[in-house]
């Protein structure tokens, strides 16, 4: 494939407003480019305009199966107007290609894909099978990832690469789990004049963020992973109350927590039922506990055969972990242990940014990689 048309496809699915929905549209534009290529793949449908895509690359030989991995939605642009170019317009100044997934991460997805393309065509022996598990969903609640697992599209694994955007410098074996949850505060209204004859929500979600805190500092302080550090925990939205002269009768809140291998979600998630249980016994009103979102830590060994063909190929890089979590916390529940590896293009710090870009060159220059790491891997 040309270099023109190899940047042309990105930009292309760049300009597709995949914003945790209408993954199709994506989908079914790589489908047709693999097709074109004489490479079949299948459409998983989930609802409405959400889909997985999966296709297969098989070797001259049997072997190992590779799975790679890029989801196909990304974040919301926020307000576009503060955008140097407009977000979806995909326009390349200074060697630099903006827009919303150009980092997060359309490069990396759309450069696994172009290089099964580019593999094939070049005829260069390979073993084994080449997997690509393209999902939607990631950005909120991994849902394409949970769907492939459960249906068994990861059972057959011995190494999975997903194409997060790490930069070229570093290698990533494990990343913390993230932990979605809300809170829902049920009090009594009344005048604020007589507080006394109501029942404050505020003040009951108060006695949680309190506890909660406290709870996950202990956490912090007892348990810590060597690449990952400590588990956190943030209060990201609350509400409540409707005037400033009525005790509330309702307040909600919603909270995050990555969490880390050695103080695993199970723990945490019994941890803040146990303070929601605590705190029921001793109000007259009630809170409730929903987890919206429980995606698992991954924490594979740095010298796992995965990483040891990429270093093969790139050099003797790094091998870290990171705090944002991936598909991975879902393809790893997998009736099965494989090989696990996070490289592709872009820095790191540039997802959900204003601005987002991606290096045209490195795109580029991770086609080839990623072939040679396919390879490499596979014998």
């Amino acid at each position: 494939m040309e270099r023109e048309e190899k940047i042309a496809v990105l930009q292309d699915v760049m300009r597709m407003k995949s914003v945790n929905d209408h993954e199709t549209e994506v989908a079914t534009y790589l489908k047709d480019l693999l097709a074109e290529h004489g490479i079949d793949s299948e459409l998983v449908h989930y609802e409405g305009d959400r889909s997985n895509l999966v296709a297969e690359l098989h070797g001259a030989e049997a072997g190992k199966v590779l799975g790679i991995s890029g989801h196909l939605d990304v974040v919301a642009a926020g307000d576009e107007s503060e955008w140097i170019h407009p977000p979806f317009d995909a326009v390349i100044e200074d060697g630099k290609l903006y827009g919303r997934g150009s980092t997060d991460m359309k490069a990396g997805t759309v450069g696994l894909v172009i290089a099964m393309i580019e593999l094939k065509e070049s005829g260069r022996p390979f073993k084994g099978t080449i997997k690509l598990l393209a999902t939607f969903g990631e950005e909120i609640g991994t849902l394409g990832s949970k769907q492939l697992t459960s249906l068994g599209y990861a059972d057959d694994l011995d190494g999975l690469l997903i194409a997060e955007p790490s930069g070229p410098n570093e290698l990533v074996s494990a990343h913390k789990g993230s932990i979605s949850y809300k809170v829902v505060s049920k009090g009594k209204s009344s005048h604020s004049s007589m507080p006394g004859e109501g029942i404050n929500a505020i003040n009951q979600l108060n006695a949680f963020i309190t506890r909660a805190n406290a709870s996950m500092q202990e956490v912090a302080d007892e348990y810590e992973s060597e690449k990952l550090g400590r588990t956190t925990q943030a209060i990201t939205l609350i509400s409540g109350g409707t005037q400033i002269n009525s005790i509330p009768e309702r307040a909600e809140l919603e909270g995050n927590i990555r969490s880390i291998a050695e103080y695993d979600n199970d723990k945490i998630q019994a941890r803040l039922t146990a303070i929601i249980d605590e705190i029921n016994q001793e109000i007259d009103g009630s809170l409730e506990l929903t987890f919206t979102q429980n995606n698992f830590p991954v924490d594979k060994p740095s010298d796992n055969d995965l990483i040891l063909a990429a270093q093969k190929v790139v050099g003797d890089l790094p091998v870290v972990g990171i705090s944002p979590t991936t598909d991975g916390a879902q393809f790893t529940q997998a009736d099965n242990h494989f090989d696990f590896l996070i490289f592709g293009p872009g820095e790191p710090s540039l997802p959900h940014q204003l601005n987002e870009f991606v290096k045209v060159e490195e795109y580029l220059s991770f086609i080839d990689i990623f072939q040679d790491i396919f390879v490499t891997y596979l014998a």
